[in-house]
């Protein structure tokens, strides 16, 4: 049998961990890269073609003791920020609710007070009441969540749109609508991160989008099922060999956004594939560098598809 004392020194020893764990981050996931992540990223570090670093602020990034959801920087986020913040509501009042009750029936109904119990076994009002009133509350989370779905799915007047494909353990953006400018995005290892670039999050060459413009994103997986997710846009879904999953993004201001594959996808899923989608203004001129394992230099392809946005 556990000692009282005993079991403060464990519970104070839990609080500490879990202190731990929260101030450290992702910092705790960091292991020797393996074989595949290895040959995942030859010939694309960021020193293989001179890629630069974007020079927009962070605004889509974890943070230590962040409890909520991060910031929302597109409509999507948004609609999402505001149905969560809907049910916790609904979660609170339903908890409160319950809680008083049960203190209710302890105190008002215990064994001192009533020592005949009753022998009522029915109520047909209450009965009706608990039945319709969890209906009611089902239709009114489930109306703007299906609304959500819907609006998140796509978009019918995309300004361009881009190819995402999922690969153990590395992505592939490709631009259909700019002269099919394709490359390749994997992990930036933890030896070669440079000051101020999180640990798991950073990627070797981040995707580019114009901000202010609606973009079709088109995901496809080459071969298990991984998952698209940046979280300060909105954007999440799952990357299925054979089928082609649509969502969208409008980006509100130019900025860097970190995202991850979500789903676990075999081996290197811990430290594979990191999103950084760098958005930039549409009308500023092309400035970002971005290296590629393909003949033509991808930055010089990316500048003369970058003048379509405008």
């Amino acid at each position: 049998m556990i000692r009282p004392m005993q079991l403060v020194r464990r519970l104070g020893a839990g609080l500490m961990a879990l202190a731990l764990i929260l101030a450290a981050g992702p910092a705790l996931a960091v292991m020797p890269a393996g074989p595949g992540a290895a040959g995942a990223v030859i010939a694309l570090t960021r020193t293989s073609e001179g890629v630069a670093l974007p020079s927009e602020p962070v605004l889509g990034k974890p943070l230590p003791w962040e409890m909520g959801l991060q910031p929302g920087y597109s409509p999507v986020k948004r609609e999402m920020i505001a149905l969560n913040n809907m049910v916790l509501w609904i979660i609170i009042v339903i908890t409160l609710f319950v809680t008083a009750l049960l203190l209710w029936v302890i105190i008002r109904y215990n064994a001192k007070r009533n020592p005949v119990p009753t022998q009522n076994v029915h109520n047909t009002f209450l009965e009706i009441a608990w039945t319709i009133v969890p209906v009611l509350i089902l239709v009114v989370i489930a109306i703007p969540s299906f609304r959500l779905v819907y609006y998140e799915n796509k978009t019918d007047n995309p300004d361009m749109t881009l190819k995402v494909t999922a690969h153990q353990w590395y992505w592939e953006y490709t631009y259909p609508g700019q002269k099919n400018l394709d490359f390749i995005s994997a992990i930036v290892p933890g030896d070669k991160l440079k000051p101020g670039e999180p640990r798991l999050l950073t990627a070797t060459n981040p995707l580019v989008l114009p901000a202010g413009k609606n973009v079709r994103i088109l995901i496809t997986s080459s071969d298990v099922i991984h998952s698209f997710f940046i979280p300060s846009l909105g954007v999440q879904r799952y990357a299925i060999p054979g089928r082609t999953i649509e969502t969208w993004v409008r980006i509100d201001k130019p900025g860097i956004y970190y995202g991850e594959c979500n789903q676990i996808c075999g081996a290197n899923h811990s430290r594979a594939e990191k999103q950084m989608a760098d958005a930039g203004a549409p009308s500023a001129p092309a400035s970002r560098q971005l290296a590629a394992a393909s003949p033509a230099p991808a930055h010089q392809l990316f500048a003369q598809a970058q003048e379509t946005w405008h």
